[in-house]
């Protein structure tokens, strides 16, 4: 392959913009109820009662801040986007070559879901079908997107990743490795993977293998 002249990387800077003011607020504290409760009974076992109880504050409070239980589970996932996001920027913060980069961000993506599984269930469950419905969802979801189309352009641009729309091979490139992450979640590998260093050691696979899917053709 002919050399290709390195470019300077742009760092991404995606705005962080929280609907519910700084942490620690009552809205943040029944967000924390809900994710406890979802790791318990999962995001369609509980009530806007539980949630309030669990957060030892009256039945009515919940209702300050969300509307209604989709609501308040929009809230949950949209902290899970923002965390995601997180993590997104210090493997860029660390990872100077784009391919390496990119391979790393796939590898993140399933140590997120395994570290916070109540987080991946209600950001892709069907408790929120829609969410144009919740503009501060939508928008956390899209800026993570981004980094990841960012992530892929950059690759294009030195010739680790064939031409083609980013964001369609974006799109191909989330749906595999969220597929081995909704796996692992849900269990359904347990007799294949028997514990974290085996997860790991599948995800560096299929992340390899998208990268091979996702090379220049000759």
């Amino acid at each position: 392959m002919t050399p290709v002249k390195r470019r300077r990387r742009k760092k991404p800077s995606p705005r962080r913009a929280r609907s519910g003011g700084a942490r620690g607020s009552l809205r943040d504290t029944l967000v924390d109820a809900a994710l406890s409760l979802i790791a318990r009974k999962g995001p369609q076992g509980f009530s806007l009662r539980e949630v309030a109880r669990r957060a030892r504050v009256s039945e009515a409070a919940p209702y300050w801040h969300f509307a209604d239980r989709e609501a308040l589970l929009a809230a949950v996932a949209e902290r899970g986007f923002e965390e995601m996001a997180r993590g997104m920027m210090e493997i860029w913060s660390r990872e100077a070559e784009p391919v390496e980069r990119f391979r790393a961000l796939g590898i993140g993506y399933v140590r997120f879901a395994l570290a916070h599984p109540s987080y991946l269930r209600v950001m892709f469950g069907s408790e929120v079908p829609d969410k144009a419905e919740h503009p501060a969802l939508k928008a956390a979801g899209e800026r993570t997107f981004a980094l990841l189309v960012q992530a892929i352009t950059e690759c294009q641009a030195v010739g680790q990743v064939r031409g083609g729309a980013p964001e369609d091979l974006a799109v191909g490139a989330w749906s595999i490795v969220h597929g081995l992450a909704a796996l692992l979640v849900d269990g359904k590998l347990k007799d294949r993977v028997a514990n974290l260093a085996e997860a790991e050691r599948l995800a560096h696979t299929i992340t390899d293998l998208v990268m091979l899917g996702l090379a220049p053709r000759a």
